[in-house]
C-alpha cells in the first residue's frame, strides 16, 4: 500500500443524544477538534453527535406503523376498475 494515501482510522464514542445512547467503534470521520468523553474503561475518546441510532430509531425499537396493505390493495383496484370499466 502506499504511505499517507489512507485515512487515520481512530476510535470514537458515537452519542445518540435523544435517547442517551452511547457505543464505541472505530471510524475514518475527522475527529480533530471533537468534544471528548470518558468511557467505561477509562479512557477520554471523541464524541460524534448522532440524532437517530439503532437505539432510537421507529424501526428498530418495534414503534413503527404498520402500513394497512390490504386496504391499499382494495383501494388500487377499486380505482383501477373504474378506469378499465369505460373503456
Amino acid at each position: 500500500m502506499k504511505a499517507e494515501i489512507h485515512p487515520s482510522y481512530n476510535d470514537v464514542i458515537f452519542f445518540d443524544s435523544s435517547c442517551d445512547f452511547k457505543f464505541l467503534t472505530k471510524t475514518t470521520a475527522d475527529t480533530k477538534g471533537k468534544e471528548k468523553m470518558k468511557w467505561t474503561d477509562g479512557h477520554e475518546y471523541p464524541v460524534i453527535r448522532i440524532e437517530v441510532s439503532s437505539e432510537s430509531h421507529p424501526f428498530y425499537t418495534g414503534k413503527h406503523k404498520i402500513m394497512d396493505t390490504a386496504g391499499r390493495i382494495d383501494k388500487f383496484k377499486q380505482r383501477y376498475s373504474k378506469t378499465s370499466a369505460g373503456k
